[in-house]
């Protein structure tokens, strides 16, 4: 037992015709399910934020994907998605949900955003996720999924911070690219010391 999967927000608001669609995010979910068996475990991460959250432009009256500053520092304001229970957090119909051993939900404290499958935005603040893999003897990290400039890269460098080795595979990535996110994501990847493929 060495080496899992984490598929990282393929969920219905941030596929096409989602409240946070990134395109081609539905393009993913076939090649991602046809992986699953060759790992020795899977893991799927959820975004699951109440109504409200205050990462939502809405909550601040303010307009998407402007930037607040928040006790832990910048957060981006997005457009309202993944509530808790609605359509738009659930996972893509097609995703074979019924592979993953653990689902990793986040962002569900409603003061405080969570892009990695690891941490809160406060960078100090643990999912549960590290412990999880370290009870069973999970070394070996491959990330793909949803969005790869935010919580793919977020959750991949906190990985390697943590001593794990991590890959991301690009080809079963999509991103969202806003303001050169994704060429600076790529960078913190690598500069990480994530295999970025």
């Amino acid at each position: 037992m060495s080496h899992a999967l984490i598929v990282i927000d393929v969920q219905n608001d941030f596929c096409p015709g989602g409240a946070l669609a990134v395109a081609g995010g539905n393009d993913i979910v076939s090649p991602i399910n046809a992986l699953m068996a060759d790992f020795d475990a899977v893991i799927l991460t959820q975004d699951w934020h109440p109504a409200g959250h205050s990462s939502f432009a809405t909550t601040h009256s303010a307009d998407p994907m402007s930037v607040i500053d928040m006790p832990y520092g910048p957060q981006v304001l997005w457009p309202d998605h993944c509530i808790q229970g609605s359509e738009g957090a659930a996972f893509h119909q097609d995703l074979n949900v019924d592979a993953a051993d653990m689902i990793i939900r986040k962002g569900y404290n409603p003061a405080i955003d969570s892009y990695s499958a690891f941490f809160e935005n406060d960078h100090t603040t643990p999912t549960g996720l590290t412990g999880y893999l370290n009870t069973r003897g999970i070394d070996t990290l491959t990330l793909m999924g949803l969005a790869t400039d935010f919580c793919v890269n977020y959750s991949a460098v906190d990985a390697a911070k943590l001593g794990f080795n991590v890959t991301v595979r690009t080809d079963l990535c999509r991103a969202i690219d806003f303001d050169g996110s994704l060429a600076a994501a790529v960078d913190a990847m690598k500069t990480a010391g994530v295999d970025v493929v």
